[in-house]
């Protein structure tokens, strides 16, 4: 596609269209399928060349034997290289970051550890903001250290100064390879300068090394925060959540520069966890009413949180919308963020019995993990999605057993509010 034929797809005259209105098109050819309006899902392994020229050229593009002609289409070759559902939902994830190129994957972990595969070395380091989600924080604790490749966090939200000693102490100048960032922090909602993060990444990188600034972007999803526009280099998505947001399909997705993606993906091939043609396509539908869904749960959060801010057996609300001027992380969250989300944390007055009781006498809102999805969701960071996390990290993070997290829903707030209400009078 030449930039002429993108520009006619993305624009009315001048006027470039909206996100949230090219994703009922974009990167789709009715006539390539028969005329049908929705993109069908292609449940096939491989594809049929034209020619055997075709399929040369298919390939020495695929595998990098030459660069594509500026003209020149990649046609389909095999689903594990590419799949017109998955290429589709590329481009149109694409659009929401404004990003040059998309990788999706078949889970949010594959995403983070494809990524970090392909940008790191033994020998190299991570420094990382501290709580993540805990399967991150196992694959970085556990897993990365096997091949050689050290990593250090830093307590959310974390400042220049805190980075800077880490890589003092540690003699990581020259080993220094990414810094990683989950923004929203999981579960305590701490916020992380993005761009302050980036010019330490740049501070160390050099030619031969560069250092990458890559964030996990799920807890705000594509509305709310943008963190290419803040200086990351990647951005990653537990597609599972938002994109997805039915809590019915897995899937990850990690956005960039072309050059970036291109490597990503190239391992991706070789690792076989790229998205399926299933998967591809429930994203493509869930796509269509993603702001719908997302600006309706976010309004919801506000009434939530706002309740839980004024109930006695509450001890302490963790909610970005609840930032005043006076608190270190407001500016921060001004400046990279759009709204507040719909993930609110809460510390409930009496500990894990108390959270537990709680918990087990919810009826509106669903006992289980996960997040961004239409339904509301409670769960017990400390026991269920951070067990994995020692007591005393915890506690350094700022959780602890009496914190509950709540996903909110696009049920009426009024319903989740009563719902709250009436589990609290059960403690």
């Amino acid at each position: 596609m030449t930039k002429r034929d993108d520009y006619k797809k993305t624009h009315i005259k001048d006027r470039k269209l909206a996100p949230e209105s090219l994703m009922m098109s974009y990167g789709y050819d009715p006539n390539l399928s028969e005329g049908a309006l929705k993109c069908p899902i292609f449940q096939t392994s491989t594809f049929v060349f034209e020619s055997a020229e075709e399929g040369k050229a298919f390939f020495e593009v695929a595998y990098g034997l030459r660069e594509k002609e500026p003209t020149e289409e990649l046609g389909m070759i095999y689903s594990r290289l590419n799949n017109p559902d998955l290429e589709i939902l590329e481009d149109r994830l694409s659009l929401w970051d404004e990003a040059e190129a998309c990788s999706v994957f078949e889970s949010g972990m594959a995403a983070i550890s494809t990524t970090m595969f392909e940008l790191l070395k033994p020998g190299q380091a991570v420094i990382h903001s501290a709580p993540v989600y805990g399967g991150t924080d196992y694959f970085m604790s556990f897993v990365l250290p096997k091949f050689g490749i050290e990593t250090y966090g830093f307590n959310a939200p974390g400042d220049r100064d805190a980075i800077e000693k880490i890589i003092r102490e540690n003699d990581l100048k020259d080993k220094l390879a990414m810094v990683y960032l989950e923004t929203p922090a999981n579960p305590t909602n701490a916020i992380v300068d993005i761009e302050m993060c980036s010019a330490v990444a740049k501070t160390y990188s050099t030619e031969e090394k560069p250092v990458y600034t890559v964030v996990d972007n799920t807890f705000m999803g594509p509305l709310w925060q943008n963190p290419l526009k803040h200086g990351a280099d990647l951005n990653i998505y537990s597609a599972t959540k938002f994109i997805g947001g039915h809590s019915d399909v897995i899937a990850g997705a990690t956005t960039g520069s072309a050059d970036l993606i291109k490597r990503i993906k190239t391992l991706r091939t070789f690792m076989g966890n790229m998205g399926g043609p299933w998967s591809g396509w429930l994203l493509l539908r869930s796509l269509e009413t993603l702001k719908l869904r997302m600006t309706s749960q976010m309004k919801n959060a506000r009434y939530v949180a706002d309740f839980l801010e004024e109930h006695p057996q509450v001890e302490k609300v963790y909610y970005p919308g609840h930032l005043e001027e006076k608190d270190p992380e407001y500016k921060v969250f001004r400046k990279q963020c759009s709204a507040p989300g719909s993930m609110i944390s809460f510390d409930i007055i009496g500990g894990e019995k108390a959270a537990f009781k709680f918990l087990n006498s919810l009826r509106l809102f669903k006992l289980a993990v996960s997040l961004g999805s239409t339904e509301s969701l409670a769960e017990h960071p400390a026991t269920m999605t951070h067990a994995d996390v020692a007591p005393e990290d915890q506690r350094a993070y700022g959780f602890s057993d009496k914190m509950i997290r709540l996903s909110i829903g696009v049920e009426n707030p009024q319903d989740l509010m009563a719902d709250l209400a009436q589990a609290f009078e059960q403690i």
